[in-house]
């Protein structure tokens, strides 16, 4: 158990392990645990949308995407062209001892694959997650992510992602809080 326990103490780091890709486009800003949470939130929807889906290898692929990343930091785009993390020694290390520790690397490995619907899905996650940020930015009336919005949407995979994809980019980041805020016939709540 101590060995466990360990690994979950590990795990945790990732509330404080930023995100690096932020620091061009303005505001924005999250750590590794958030965008996990935001992750698989989208995944439990697309599991609905894809019913066809195993929901939950899905979200455990979502909750250990990027895990590796307690260990290695998250690189971003500019820093993989100068560091290449080992990922598969940073899993093997920091699942060493445990009795479920290959469950993960099984999970990463069909995640990188990409080739599982459920991995499909993960990655679809993963990049609206992405986009939900960047239409929240823009909607606050930043510019630097409309110039981002239309490389994450090429990366998606699967008609559920596409589709909500779509939703994203014509519903206002605040449209559920003003819905509540205004009432039918235009007045204040």
């Amino acid at each position: 158990m101590d060995r466990i326990a360990e690994f979950l103490f590990e795990t945790m780091l990732l509330k404080r392990v930023r995100r690096t890709g932020y620091q061009f486009l303005g505001p924005g800003k999250e750590s590794v645990a958030e965008h996990t949470f935001g992750v698989m939130c989208i995944a439990w929807t697309l599991a609905r949308l894809a019913p066809e889906a195993d929901e939950g290898r899905l979200l455990a692929m979502c909750l250990i995407h990027d895990l590796p990343e307690a260990r290695m930091g998250d690189l971003n785009h500019v820093q993989k062209k100068y560091v290449t993390a080992n990922e598969k020694m940073a899993v093997a290390h920091m699942t060493r001892g445990l009795p479920f520790g290959p469950d993960i690397q099984v999970l990463l490995d069909e995640f990188n694959a990409r080739e599982s619907l459920e991995a499909q899905l993960a990655h679809d996650a993963d990049q609206l997650a992405f986009l939900l940020d960047l239409k929240s930015l823009s909607d606050m009336g930043y510019a630097a992510p409309d110039k981002w919005a239309g490389h994450v949407k090429t990366r998606l995979q699967t008609a559920a992602g596409i589709k909500l994809s779509e939703s994203i980019a014509k519903t206002e980041w605040d449209s559920w809080w003003f819905k509540l805020f205004i009432d039918s016939d235009g007045k204040e709540k």
